[in-house]
């Protein structure tokens, strides 16, 4: 185990919902010397031993080597989910930006790189037991995000195959949530349109269960937890990252107390091309149909070569992420501001 005495760490997409949580981890050890936050937007939010960049990783004009010069190790977090109508200006920011990430890496001498992927990397795969890191990454292709991921994991395989000296780390967390990013969540995922019931789960008069819906969990603070041991433990490669229990209409309608009712997926599909054709909601159906495809993930690797462990249920962390969505919750960044849903 190697520790991060003196280290120096730059983040990327350190305003968002897992930066947040990352750099106030960052900034608590006292063993982390300084932390340099990357973000397009400066937030007004102070922690110890901490500055801010504002940073375009899309922009010709932005220097990434300089911002790494005398790291010891980059987290690269940044990623956007919108415009799902556009797929090549997410492109744009999330591959190509990734891509010139892991360059400046390289160039600037950083010794690791920790790199967000994702469980929207793996190949469609069985929801009735969980798998391991080895399971194919190549995503859905049909989902933009899915799409993304799985060619980051490529990209990757090329990077450490070019630069054997920097160690990687690849994060494949589960769906992530916090009581901060629940506005940000609904923004991103169900849109202004978002009827004020499903703000207010309690409302709901049925909960659809749709089959082959399956997902699993995790608290973003839990999965920041994993990123700050990656950096304290002489780790690489590729680690799953998920809670407990795993998330299914039996559990969510014991939670709401809402009565399952079965909804065939291509009616449940149809439902969500139409909205989103309308631009009443930015989750497209492409992302529908991953969901239904993910697998379930084996977290066995995080738990023995990091000591990993996360603090809270599946159960829990969907509760709190209900009562933020209730009562508009937010955070000091741009990404992550608040607004209540009446």
């Amino acid at each position: 185990m190697s520790s991060t005495t003196g280290n120096r760490i730059v983040v990327t997409g350190a305003t968002g919902n897992v930066g947040t949580s990352v750099m106030r981890l960052l900034a608590e050890d006292p063993n982390v010397e300084s932390v340099r936050g990357l973000a397009r937007r400066l937030p007004d939010w102070e922690l110890p031993k901490t500055e801010w960049s504002a940073v375009d990783l899309t922009s010709d004009r932005t220097d990434l080597v300089k911002e790494f010069e005398g790291a010891d190790a980059v987290v690269h977090l940044a990623w956007a989910f919108q415009p799902t109508h556009d797929p090549a200006t997410t492109w744009r920011t999330n591959v190509l930006g990734s891509i010139r990430v892991f360059d400046a890496v390289a160039t600037a001498g950083v010794p690791a790189l920790v790199h967000a992927s994702s469980v929207g990397a793996y190949s469609p795969g069985p929801k009735d037991h969980a798998v391991d890191e080895n399971w194919p990454t190549h995503g859905w292709p049909d989902a933009a995000y899915c799409r993304e991921k799985a060619y980051l994991e490529r990209a990757l395989d090329t990077f450490e195959r070019d630069h054997p000296a920097v160690r990687v780390v690849r994060m494949r967390p589960a769906f992530l949530f916090k009581r901060q990013s629940a506005s940000e969540q609904r923004r991103i995922f169900g849109g202004r349109f978002l009827p004020g019931p499903l703000a207010r789960p309690e409302l709901l008069p049925f909960l659809p269960d749709i089959p082959g819906l399956r997902v699993q969990a995790l608290h973003t603070d839990d999965a920041a937890k994993a990123y700050h041991l990656a950096l304290r433990t002489n780790v690489e490669g590729p680690f799953n990252l998920a809670g407990e229990p795993t998330v299914d209409v039996e559990l969510l309608g014991e939670m709401l107390g809402a009565r399952p009712v079965r909804l065939p997926r291509t009616a449940a599909r149809s439902a969500i091309a139409a909205a989103w054709g309308l631009h009443l909601l930015p989750a497209s159906p492409h992302l529908f149909d991953a969901v239904l495809r993910l697998p379930l993930m084996d977290s066995t690797r995080a738990r023995t070569e990091l000591g990993w462990s996360p603090d809270h249920t599946a159960t829990e962390v969907l509760e709190e992420f209900f009562r933020g969505m209730q009562q508009g919750e937010g955070a000091e960044t741009v990404p992550l501001r608040g607004r209540k849903v009446g």
